[in-house]
């Protein structure tokens, strides 16, 4: 697995990085599915122990996944699993309890101590602030950002992160935020990063950057050939797009060519759409959700860079009109 630096953290790290969404399993907030479905421990465990002996080092979770199950999970592991192998990342802010507002420092505090009992360990490597909702006019983010910061001088964190599905959103507040590493959602379908000036704030300052969602929840493999049924609590529900016959059709046909272009790599769909986000970042890392050994063993062979011309060839394909 090729090693990268994450930014200004300094710390060598996997390029593709476990994601652990799914471990959570199937969950609501409220009516709303937000959870992953069919989800079992065992393989969520033995993906765990594939990852680290493969060098996958850098593991990320939330409190929100599971409701803690997905903290709990990794948190079994330090005695088959050295815990000082791992740079282990979560996040909070999803889960507001009983506050009508995001991020009310109390409850942050209450609940980034219970990440650290969840995950059996004194310190996480990396907690990131789980999204930009700091209120209609950012009013809730010195709070926030004060708490987090406290809980890093107090040796609680390593390294404080932010997050966002959009990077226009963390444009708005990485200058305020200071992170030593950002996560936004990106993948060859959906790519603002250097529209939205994240790219040039990432490089300038020397960030770390991590991708996540680069397989746009699995609907950029092709496997898709008909409108998909998920199981009550799976976050895909809510995705039309895999319900869409003319994306579905437009993944099948690029998936085709991808075979074709990438056929000597074990698996050159992925090789594609995934090793497509390294070449303007070489020093960032992607976020690769991963549920069972077979997954994780899929995850090990991509990592590495394309040449210019052959991201470039990937992009077009996924361009929209």
């Amino acid at each position: 697995m090729r090693k990268i630096i994450l930014g200004r953290t300094n710390v060598e790290v996997s390029a593709i990085s476990l994601g652990t969404w799914s471990y959570g399993g199937a969950n609501h907030s409220g009516k709303m599915a937000i959870g992953w479905a069919g989800q079992s421990e065992s393989d969520s465990t033995s993906a765990l122990k594939r990852a680290w002996e493969l060098g996958i080092n850098h593991w990320d979770t939330a409190d929100v996944y599971g409701n803690g199950r997905s903290e709990k999970i990794i948190g079994s592991m330090w005695d088959d699993v050295s815990r000082n192998d791992i740079f282990l990342a979560t996040k909070f802010g999803w889960d507001r309890g009983p506050h009508k507002q995001w991020y009310e420092p109390k409850y942050m505090k209450k609940t980034m101590e219970q990440s650290l009992v969840n995950l059996k360990t004194d310190c996480v490597d990396l907690m990131y602030l789980h999204h930009c909702n700091f209120g209609e006019n950012g009013e809730y983010f010195d709070d926030a950002i004060e708490v987090i910061q406290k809980f890093q001088e107090e040796g609680k964190t390593r390294f404080i992160g932010l997050s966002d599905w959009s990077s226009y959103n963390v444009m708005q507040f990485i200058e305020r935020c200071n992170p030593d590493v950002v996560q936004p959602y990106r993948n060859v379908l959906n790519d603002t990063y250097a529209s939205s000036g994240l790219k040039q704030y990432i490089d300038s300052h020397n960030l770390g950057i991590c991708f996540f969602s680069p397989l746009k929840h699995g609907l950029l493999t092709g496997k898709y050939t008909k409108p998909a049924k998920f199981d009550s609590g799976d976050f895909r529900s809510r995705e039309s797009d895999f319900s869409n016959l003319e994306i579905l059709q437009t993944m099948q046909n690029n998936k085709k060519l991808l075979v074709e272009k990438f056929s000597t790599h074990p698996h050159p769909v992925m090789r594609g759409v995934v090793d497509s986000l390294f070449s303007d970042s070489q020093t960032g890392c992607v976020l690769l959700g991963q549920r069972n050994v077979t997954q994780v063993e899929t995850a090990a062979t991509l990592g590495n860079l394309l040449t210019n011309k052959d991201t470039e060839w990937v992009r077009d394909l996924y361009k929209k009109d």
